[in-house]
């Protein structure tokens, strides 16, 4: 195998010959390096998590083409490195007393705790332009507004995500995000310190943000986004009236979707004075009295320059406790996105797969096992489900071997990419074989309407469902066309197109055209 590390998957000839460059000349050679030495070797485009992928790649590689190599690979000592790379590890090192062995261990110990799966899903709702991807940004450092679409019109369209690490300073009791401590860091500090005392940070869990678009037009987005979340922040603007259409609209969402534990954020103070600011404080808490928010907290905030950050963190800790997992359950993945990878030009041996993106509802599943997705294809005006094989399980940057709930994961799958391209597969239902719920086309729902139409700047009366009435579904992250074929006596019989497999016990969230806009009417549940 001396110079075969193109036939190692994901490497082309160009990364080959940078592999070569750097001494990693067989693949024997790359399956025995470790993370760390590959990506301490510089090489371009190869990153921790890439230098994993392609670490294990050439070990899978091996094994089936020579199983009676893997003990010597596991045996034999690390390939040779450069001149550069050998003055990284002097024996000074070696010989070093054992109170400077801690922190090394300590901080070791905390990376490996980053890269771990987030354990629940924070939704960030509200009107649109109120800041929620700013204060991801202040965050986690990540813009979610990631398509060229949204950063021309500054404006989130689809579903944004991001992860953070929640870290904590005994001595200073004070909680931040691993993000929030590199930007305090200052030039020789050591990572995973308090920026204030210096203390060694105390790792708490890692989260995942769902940033929830607020214009009226992306409602249906936004309901989308709920049925992924745990807790969520409702962010309301300090500089504006309170509340605001889609402020109304996003809060009943939450209620729709039983998400009980709210923090509000009263963002924006920096924009206006003390006095307007407590005005606007006292409008929230009218505007929340009696509502699910009722007793959530109401922290002020500045995104914009970082002020009161460390409350938030505070408050995810304090109030969105991550679920309970039951591992023992039929596993079922809910699909928010799903995307095509492959750059164009890319050739066909270096393909990769279909990422199908979103959460895990229940269960666990392991890289390897084949899924089933539902509804899955159209075939001649009949939707039959997709078979495949998971090839990769991801979250962020990190990837892992096993998915369970809480967090955003991406499964990287044996798909044609051209299958997964634009989010088309968002909706879908993913579980193993013989497990998903039926295919539903026809459904009979208990429906309960709200008194006033949410989203309109006039308070109008929400009429009764009318026959032959076409009305917009959100189920999960699933948006379909439902049409009122049957009026009962406390329930209606919906016609959907197109055909949707929802997990047991959805909600169904109604919507129907008012001075030309879907607005959120109320909700129902199937009747089984």
């Amino acid at each position: 195998m001396t110079n075969d590390l193109e036939k190692v998957s994901g490497i082309g000839k160009a990364t080959a010959d940078r592999l070569r460059t750097a001494g990693i000349d067989t693949v024997e050679k790359l399956a025995s390096t470790t993370t760390e030495e590959l990506t301490e070797l510089k090489i371009k485009g190869v990153g921790e998590s890439t230098a994993s992928k392609y670490i294990k790649n050439a070990q899978k590689l091996i094994k089936e083409k020579s199983p009676d190599l893997e003990p010597q690979i596991k045996k034999e000592d690390p390939p040779s490195k450069p001149e550069k790379h050998q003055k990284l590890e002097p024996s000074k090192k070696q010989k070093s007393e054992p109170t400077k062995k801690q922190k090394p261990a300590k901080s070791g110990t905390l990376k490996e705790l980053i890269k771990k799966q987030a354990e629940c899903n924070i939704g960030l709702v509200g009107h649109v332009d109120h800041g929620k991807t700013t204060l991801v940004k202040a965050l986690t450092g990540d813009w979610t507004d990631r398509h060229s679409e949204e950063q021309e019109r500054g404006i989130s369209i689809k579903l944004g995500y991001s992860n953070a690490t929640i870290l904590y300073c005994p001595e200073c009791d004070e909680y931040l995000t691993y993000y929030m401590a590199e930007v305090a860091r200052k030039k020789g500090q050591p990572r995973y310190n308090c920026p204030n005392c210096s203390k060694t940070l105390e790792f708490k869990r890692n989260i995942s943000f769902v940033d929830a678009p607020g214009h009226e037009i992306l409602m249906a987005t936004m309901l989308s986004g709920a049925s992924l979340m745990n807790g969520a922040c409702l962010l309301i603007s300090a500089d504006e009236k309170c509340p605001q259409p889609q402020t109304r609209e996003h809060l009943e969402a939450l209620n729709i979707a039983s998400i009980k534990n709210i923090i509000i954020i009263q963002n924006k103070i920096d924009a206006v004075s003390k006095e307007q600011a407590l005005e606007n404080y006292k409008q929230i808490k009218e505007f929340v009295k009696g509502t699910i928010a009722q007793n959530a907290p109401i922290i002020p905030v500045s995104a914009v320059f970082g002020a009161n950050l460390n409350l938030i963190v505070r408050a995810f800790e304090e109030i969105i406790k991550s679920p309970v997992i039951h591992e023992d359950e039929e596993f079922q993945f809910l699909v928010a996105r799903s995307f095509d990878i492959n750059r164009p030009g890319t050739q066909i041996n270096d393909l990769n797969g279909g990422v199908i993106g979103g959460s895990v509802l229940k269960g666990t599943v392991k890289v390897g096992e084949e899924i089933e997705i539902r509804p899955g294809l159209r075939v001649k005006n009949k939707y039959k489900p997709i078979r495949t094989k998971i090839v990769s399980i991801s979250q962020g940057s990190n990837f892992l071997e096993e998915a369970k709930p809480g967090g955003l994961i991406g499964l990287g799958t044996m798909l044609d990419p051209a299958m997964t391209r634009g989010d088309s597969l968002i909706g879908h239902l993913v579980g193993r074989p013989g497990t998903l719920p039926e295919i539903l086309s026809e459904v009979e729902v208990q429906v309960n309407l709200m008194e006033r139409v949410l989203g309109t700047e006039v308070q109008m009366k929400v009429q009764q469902l009318k026959h032959n009435e076409k009305l917009l579904l959100v189920v999960g992250t699933e948006k379909t066309a439902g049409t009122v074929i049957k009026i009962l006596k406390d329930s209606y019989i919906l016609s959907l197109n197109p055909p949707i497999c929802a997990p047991v016990n959805s909600i169904f969230a109604i919507s129907r055209i008012i001075n030309r806009r879907y607005r959120l009417i109320g909700y129902g549940k199937e009747i089984i």
